[in-house]
């Protein structure tokens, strides 16, 4: 029998695997988004983000009032890689590293401070790039009761919760000593991007729609108020019908939700200032295409994943992607929640479901009745011969090379007969129809020129 070898444990340098962690790719906005994910987690109703400018003491801090944690529990939460299972649907964890990454990407020290009782006293420790860098050690500093009161401030008085602390933010900043103006107007600007990053990813809890998590953030005294991807609220936006889409990978099954909308050409909404505000973050062209969410929680806001290329006349096409944790590994999801990919095995699925939104998409951009012939599967234009009379005619599919090079003959102006291109009839469909009809229309369409390319 063949003894097994012992096993010699092998500890990362301390100092230099939380300096590289520092560059995950969070940016100021994104971090503080995955520290409101833990507050989610933890059934809090309220996230509370101060931002305090004062040169080398500038301060950030995040409090929630979930259900807290008490000292045990807080320090393994402090832990990289802490253990705890992330197996919920609705469960907007991954790793066991967004607390420390996320926080560590911005500041040079990280205090966390939490009661998990209402009556229990508030616990706090902190990992301090200082003295890791000194030690060279994985430890974390228990933090006295004469600082908390500038650390927690009012929030846990009468309530349980967390607070997250940021000092010495050197990503933040951006400057070895951040005095000055141009450093407080970094600040303000951060603080300006940070309110339409949480608006935008977070805005179905905002707005109340996920059942049993209405969330409020307030960030420096005022509330952070939802941004509606899809414009829902305009008249004349369109909704289209959802997609289910069956996923299988690696043992694990799920059901991916497609949700198309139509935003309203520009003449259409109901404001100048309502236009600007469906703009988006990126602004138009940018803010089109998918729009991924993994537990209600938005991950990618436009983009076509490599299916399309941007187009401005696709601009008004988004489409609302849904799937929950348990594909997180199809969706090849990161550390930081910032990035998925669709799967391989649906994009051909996905693209032939978002076929009828784009060509949608385009023709109310367009607007016009400019006649353009559309290539059928055969490489022809296809125009549609419709006899004049005050009887019904028949509707003649004659192949042509394009509507310009029709017989002069049949180009007359006092000919009876008039020649109109699918995309003619098409659009004059889409015209005349209700928002509802119009994606039936579009399938009947795309089925006709199927059928003439045969």
């Amino acid at each position: 029998m063949v003894a097994k070898s012992k096993g010699h444990e092998v500890i990362p340098s301390a100092k230099r695997l939380i300096g590289s962690l520092r560059d995950m790719g969070y940016d100021f906005s994104t971090a503080v988004a995955d520290l409101i994910d833990n507050s989610i987690e933890a059934g809090a109703t309220v996230v509370n983000i101060d931002v305090e400018f004062d040169g080398d003491d500038s301060w950030v801090r995040i409090a929630d009032n979930g259900l807290g944690m008490s000292a045990s529990q807080l320090q393994e939460a402090m832990r990289y890689g802490s253990e705890r299972e992330y197996d919920g649907d609705d469960d907007l964890g991954k790793f066991g590293l967004g607390l420390k990454t996320a926080s560590m990407s911005q500041c040079q020290r990280l205090v966390v401070a939490s009661k998990g009782n209402l009556r229990g006293e508030i616990s706090a420790f902190s990992w301090d790039l200082d003295h890791i860098n000194a030690t060279n050690k994985w430890e974390i500093l228990k933090v006295s009761k004469r600082e908390l009161k500038k650390i927690v401030g009012h929030y846990l008085d009468k309530t349980r919760g967390t607070v997250i602390f940021w000092q010495r933010l050197d990503r933040i900043l951006g400057y070895k000593h951040p005095y000055g103006e141009n450093a407080k107007k970094r600040m303000i600007a951060m603080c300006r991007e940070l309110e339409e990053h949480l608006a935008m990813v977070f805005h179905r809890f905002l707005a109340g729609e996920v059942p049993g998590k209405k969330l409020r953030i307030i960030l420096n005294g005022n509330q952070v108020k939802a941004w509606d991807p899809f414009a829902r609220t305009e008249k004349k936006t369109q909704v289209l019908e959802p997609v289910s889409i069956r996923l299988e990978h690696e043992g694990k099954a799920g059901t991916i939700i497609l949700e198309p909308y139509i935003l309203p050409h520009q003449d259409d909404f109901s404001s100048s200032d309502a236009f600007k505000q469906a703009s988006g973050p990126r602004k138009w062209n940018r803010q089109q295409g998918f729009y991924i969410y993994r537990a209600n929680r938005l991950i990618q806001s436009g983009g076509w994943s490599g299916l399309k290329t941007v187009d401005e006349h696709l601009k008004l096409a988004r489409v609302a992607i849904s799937f929950s944790p348990h594909l997180d590994d199809a969706f090849k999801i990161n550390v930081a929640k910032m990035r998925v990919q669709l799967p391989n095995q649906i994009r051909d699925e996905v693209d032939f479901a978002v076929k009828p939104t784009t060509k949608l998409a385009q023709a109310t951009y367009r607007r016009s009745n400019t006649k353009t012939s559309t290539l059928d599967t055969s490489g022809k234009s296809t125009p549609v011969n419709i006899s004049g009379g005050s009887s019904p005619s028949p509707i003649n599919i004659q192949p042509a090379a394009s509507s310009n090079s029709l017989p002069s003959s049949q180009k007359n102006s006092d000919s009876n007969d008039q020649y109109w291109t699918l995309d003619d009839m098409q659009d004059k469909l889409i015209k005349l129809a209700e928002p509802t009809e119009r994606h039936v229309l579009l399938k009947v369409f795309e089925r006709l020129r199927k059928t003439l390319g045969k």
